[in-house]
Formats: structure tokens, C-alpha cells, sequence
């Protein structure tokens, strides 16, 4: 067997069983390993490791064995142990992303509901899926409902939903705050359409006294948001009406719908601004496949685009993909910013 047979051996084996990492990042979160390595205040030894996770004595040559394969990846970091000392292990920039206590940056919500059941189970359907004629989704298949029905009927699943969202806003705060002058000149009123539980919009708010921010989304969202005079909530559906503003701010919206609810969706966001003369224009924080060549920043983008095979009906799209949806919902240009790691904003003006 030549040499290059073996690297694409090695290759096909990593493939096969890459969904064992994604597991033991599960693992770690549901036992508490990057919270407990935080509480302590520095590195941990193993058999420390093991006594603060309270796990029975028979597992702690397991959870070395499950450390040393987040090491390897690099969740965490393994400090090399001697022939006579337990090897110690602190986060990474990674893994500290995680932290619960984390004000800042937590992404932990997001991840835990990635990593959920039902939108795993989904998966497991893509095959079959391929191989019907059928209008049901693999999540459809795999969970007998839409996410949208069961994110609406299970608030156990909709809480865990909309934390995920208000956790992945983290990654786009710091970069609305450092351009916002430029982002939101001359705008003095803005609606985040599908804003759930408002954590953009109130940085926005903070951060921006002079444009006054309403978050539109459904009744079951935004029911329990005070409207504290930060934030403006109004429940309603995004294809039949948007709040009239300056601005609207799509973030994370078009990726999980068809091309045609996409341009249903920008025509109303459309009819709810003034003209660009006077200032309109909507807000599109979301991928744009091909932006970079980076491989840290494309997989992701690919990824998300089967994520959104499986449990919507919608895509990532390339430039060409959201030139088409602009051109058709009316809107006469758009200008693209890559900016935040392999997602990018978008300023699309009527």
C-alpha cells in the first residue's frame, strides 16, 4: 500500500468518526469541565479534575482518555505529565468561550443548543431525505414537526432556543460598537426584525442614544420582554408587517428561509424604510459563502448551509445568491463588509 493511499485511509478515518469530537465536547459541557477548571482559578491535575467533578473512582482513567482527545483538538490544553506527575490542563481561548460566567463572550447557550437532541437526530435523516419526493425537511422527518412548530408549542425548547440566539449575538457586539458611527449614520430609528430577546438592539440602544430600537417578533418571543424604555418589543409576523423605521436589522433571519419567504421578507422590510436619500436601508448580518478563503472561516459556512439543510428551509448563500434575492424583493444596490470571523454585513439600500 503506497503512501497516499494511507494518508487517504488516515483522511476516510477521520471523517468516519469526526462526530466523536463533536460528542466529547458534549460531554464536557454536560459535565462541567470548562466551568470547573475556571472556578479553580488555575490549571488542574487530573486526579483534581476528578474529585471536583464528584465522578466515581472507576472513571477517572476515562476522563483522562476524554481530555487528552480535547486536548488533542485543542479545547484544552494538556500540560505534559513526567513519569512521575499527572498531567495538568487549563482552557484555551476556545473552551473559555464557553464559560457560563462568562458576561462577555458566553457562547455556552448557543452550543448547548446545537447540540440538543432534536437538531441532531436530524442528521440522521439526510439520506433518506435525499431520496424522497417530499416537502418534509430532515428535522421534519426525524422530529414529526417543524422547528418553528415545536420552538412555538415547547417552551422548555424555546427558551433554550432563544438564549442560543441572544448568545450568539456576543460575536457581532463588539463590532457594532467600534463601526456603528458609520453603520448607523444618520439613522434615528431602527427595528430588529426576528430580534427575539432584544440583546442587539439594546446594545445598539446603549451604545447609540440617537437611534431608537423596536425588536418585531412573534407573540411567544417577545410575551415576557418588558419594554423598559430601552427597547421597544411588538409582536408580529415578519411576512405580513414590519414597524416603519430608518433602518431594519436582519440578523440571523434569511439564512433559515427559501429564496421566495426571503424576498417576502425584504419587500416588507422594503415598504418599512424611507428612501436612500433619506436614509433607508436594511441591516443583513449573515454569511456570505466564498467571503474568505480562510479554512477556519469557510467550513463554518458550509457547515451552517447543510445545518440549514436539515432543519429549515433555507441556505448560506454566495454573493450571487444574495444579489438575487435583493434584485427581486426591489432594492436598486447593496454593499458587503467582511468583517466578523465567516460571517459578514451587508447594507442593501431601496
Amino acid at each position: 500500500m503506497d503512501i497516499e493511499l494511507l494518508q487517504a485511509q488516515v483522511g476516510l478515518w477521520n471523517l468516519t468518526y469526526g462526530y466523536l469530537k463533536t460528542m466529547s465536547l458534549k460531554c464536557a459541557l454536560d459535565l462541567g469541565i470548562p466551568d470547573a477548571i475556571f472556578n479553580n482559578g488555575q490549571p488542574m491535575t487530573l486526579s483534581q479534575l476528578h474529585s471536583v467533578l464528584s465522578l466515581p473512582p472507576s472513571k477517572k482513567s476515562h476522563l483522562y482518555r476524554l481530555m487528552r482527545l480535547l486536548a488533542h483538538i485543542g479545547f484544552f490544553i494538556e500540560k505534559n505529565a513526567s513519569a512521575c506527575s499527572e498531567p495538568v490542563y487549563d482552557l484555551t481561548a476556545q473552551s473559555r468561550l464557553v464559560i457560563e460566567k462568562n458576561d462577555s463572550a458566553n457562547m455556552f447557550p448557543f452550543v448547548r443548543c446545537a447540540l440538543h437532541d432534536i437538531w441532531l437526530r436530524s442528521s440522521l435523516f439526510m439520506g433518506d431525505w435525499f431520496m424522497r419526493d417530499s416537502e418534509q425537511n430532515p428535522f421534519e422527518l426525524a422530529n414529526g414537526s417543524t422547528v418553528w412548530e415545536i420552538v412555538s408549542q415547547e417552551p422548555v425548547v424555546n427558551k433554550m432556543f432563544n438564549d442560543a440566539m441572544v448568545s450568539s449575538s456576543c460575536m457581532f457586539n463588539d463590532y457594532i460598537v467600534k463601526y456603528g458611527d458609520e453603520i448607523f449614520k444618520g439613522i434615528e430609528s431602527l427595528v430588529d426584525v426576528g430580534g427575539g430577546k432584544g440583546a442587539m438592539a439594546e446594545v445598539i440602544a446603549k451604545n447609540f442614544p440617537h437611534v431608537r430600537c423596536t425588536v418585531l417578533d412573534l407573540p411567544h418571543v417577545v410575551c415576557d420582554n418588558p419594554n423598559d424604555g430601552i427597547v421597544n418589543f411588538v409582536p408580529g409576523d415578519m411576512f405580513n408587517y414590519v414597524p416603519p423605521a430608518d433602518a431594519v436589522l436582519l440578523k440571523w433571519v434569511l439564512h433559515d428561509w427559501s429564496n421566495e419567504d426571503c424576498i417576502r421578507i425584504l419587500r416588507r422590510c422594503k415598504d418599512a424604510i424611507p428612501s436612500r436619500e433619506a436614509g433607508g436601508k436594511v441591516i443583513v448580518l449573515e454569511v456570505v459563502v466564498g467571503s474568505t478563503s480562510a479554512m477556519i472561516s469557510e467550513e463554518p459556512q458550509l457547515l451552517l448551509d447543510i445545518l440549514m439543510l436539515t432543519v429549515a428551509e433555507g441556505e448560506e448563500r454566495d454573493e450571487n445568491g444574495w444579489k438575487y434575492l435583493f434584485t427581486e424583493a426591489g432594492f436598486s444596490s447593496y454593499k458587503i463588509t467582511y468583517a466578523i470571523g465567516f460571517l459578514s454585513i451587508i447594507e442593501v439600500y431601496p
